[in-house]
């Protein structure tokens, strides 16, 4: 996946804990460059607005041309080896930059799911957001190792 540019748009900082060690840990290890851009809120916003305007920051921390990715349950479930094929034809058709898009406590916002390239599933289940991170991280490096026929990924 050499010559993609990964990004990680996320809601909220990252506090210390394991799951951001599980992240710096597979981030780590990868080949291609990795990116966070943790957006905040700079003033409180109304509750019945919330998610439109995380969703404004999350789509403004978006590359221009860069395939986004929402990470949302309601998303498609790709394996790993379909997530890796799914990476290597981006990378084979040129694309400079895909954009993973993570959102707040309150999920994403629609304008964020209907914008995006390609929504994401991990799974059916919640997830802390710096689990989601970590989580990636492993998936982007498992890819990576799919990709070059390492024995990390073991079907």
């Amino acid at each position: 996946m050499i010559g993609v540019r990964v990004l990680v748009a996320a809601i909220g900082k990252a506090k210390t804990d394991p799951a951001g060690a599980v992240f710096d840990h597979y981030a780590a290890r990868l080949a291609f460059p990795l990116k966070v851009r943790e957006v905040t809120l700079r003033r409180p916003v109304p509750p019945d607005r919330l998610k439109a305007r995380e969703g404004e920051l999350l789509l403004a921390a978006v590359p221009e041309g860069a395939v986004k990715v929402a990470l949302d349950e309601r998303g498609v479930a790709l394996s790993s080896e379909a997530f890796a094929r799914q990476m290597a034809a981006w990378r084979d058709r040129g694309v400079k930059d895909v954009a993973f898009l993570i959102g707040g406590a309150e999920g994403l916002d629609a304008a964020v799911r209907e914008t995006a390239d390609l929504v994401l599933s991990l799974g059916p289940m919640t997830w802390p957001h710096i689990l989601v991170r970590a989580l990636l991280a492993e998936q982007l490096y498992r890819a990576q190792t799919i990709l070059a026929g390492h024995p990390y990924h073991r079907a």
